[in-house]
């Protein structure tokens, strides 16, 4: 996944990046039926609301909308749109992506480019127990490449460039930045990805499994402002049972080595406020289970851990490590029954009064 070292963006840049259409269930095998009356054909176009609410972001409300396209047969589905949110605390990021499958899916690019204006409110700033404010100026594009090498295997490139600017919104919170080492900065960097797909869908996938291994390495001779690198791994896995229902689990982790705190590791759970709990490595396990209704409708339920350690940002020592849970429950209605889209509304709740409302395209992974 294409994941921008934005901290206050992201959210919205994986959204618009990669979790934008959500197959509901696998196609049926076999040979078509050509007997049967062809189906009304649906519209390729696709526009959604946006919302989501906590007690740390206020109020966030905008619009996503989308243009889907299969370029032949054994490609998967191809996206592109653009997205606007703007939020009770006058933020305000907009965003426009393309997901593209193409060569009978030997091919696959993602891209995003991002711009914002966000005023933060947090509480609890980096574990020290103090509020902060702040207002953040970001502009990020990122793209990555993926090239199917052999079975379900794919091997690629990737590139992120970042213009991040933070401010204090007081004197006192300038003050807090400063002290806590918080600065913007400018971050260019590449990389190389290697993974593994044999889900049956990538979207909403019934059964199989996904790792993906990559890193990033931010360079100054890039034009960035600092050098450091960032590796992750992510492995998921998805197991079918009873009548469309699914059982799924995502083992995920981020590495960073010689990051300015504003780069380093978030918390990627439900219900927190990414950016607010950051430390210099991030582990986590996440469970859930999809349930199928009917044809159309479907819930989920989810729970899952994360660790900051290694020193830095929210973590007590160089060996400690601050825990993080999270659990919740959501409801998918599927918008387009022939290319299955979803609409998915969830509740997450986490630690230390973390919880928030998500009405979006997609499950969260």
């Amino acid at each position: 996944m294409i994941r921008l070292h934005i901290r206050r963006v992201t959210t919205l840049a994986c959204l618009a990046a990669l979790g934008t259409v959500t197959v509901f269930a696998a196609p049926p095998s076999g040979e078509r039926d050509t007997t049967a009356p062809e189906p009304a054909r649906e519209s390729p176009w696709l526009a959604i609301p946006v919302v989501s609410s906590s007690p740390k972001l206020g109020f966030a409300g905008g619009g996503l909308g989308g243009f889907m396209h299969t370029f032949d047969p054994q490609s998967r589905l191809s996206v592109f749109g653009a997205a606007f949110v703007y939020t009770s605390t006058e933020s305000k990021v907009g965003a426009v992506f393309a997901r593209t499958s193409f060569g009978q899916d030997h091919h696959r690019i993602d891209a995003v480019g991002v711009l914002g204006y966000i005023r933060n409110d947090y509480d609890n700033y980096l574990g020290t127990g103090q509020p902060l404010k702040t207002n953040d100026d970001a502009g990020a594009l990122a793209v990555r490449y993926r090239y199917r090498v052999a079975g379900n295997w794919f091997i690629g490139g990737q590139a992120v460039g970042a213009d991040y600017r933070v401010l204090g919104d007081s004197a006192m919170d300038d003050a807090m930045l400063e002290t806590l080492g918080v600065t913007g900065f400018n971050a260019v960097g590449v990389g190389v990805n290697i993974s593994h797909d044999s889900r049956d869908n990538q979207d909403m996938p019934t059964s199989g499994w996904f790792a993906n291994v990559n890193n990033f390495a931010f360079r100054e001779s890039l034009g960035g402002d600092n050098s450091f690198d960032v590796y992750r791994a992510d492995l998921r896995a998805f197991l079918g049972h009873g009548k469309g229902h699914v059982l799924a689990a995502r083992q995920n982790n981020e590495f960073t080595d010689g990051a300015p705190v504003s780069g380093q590791a978030t918390v990627w759970l439900r219900g927190y406020k990414q950016g607010e709990y950051l430390g210099k490595n991030m582990s986590s396990l996440e469970i859930e289970e999809r349930l199928r209704l009917a044809n159309r409708w479907g819930v989920n339920a989810f729970a899952g851990y994360a660790a900051l350690y290694g020193g830095g940002g929210a973590t007590p020592s160089d060996t400690g490590a601050d825990l993080y849970s999270s659990f919740g429950a959501g409801l998918q209605f599927v918008l387009k029954p022939q290319q299955r889209v979803v609409a998915n509304f969830e509740a997450a709740y986490g630690n230390s009064n973390n919880a928030a409302l998500y009405l979006k395209l997609g499950y969260s992974w």
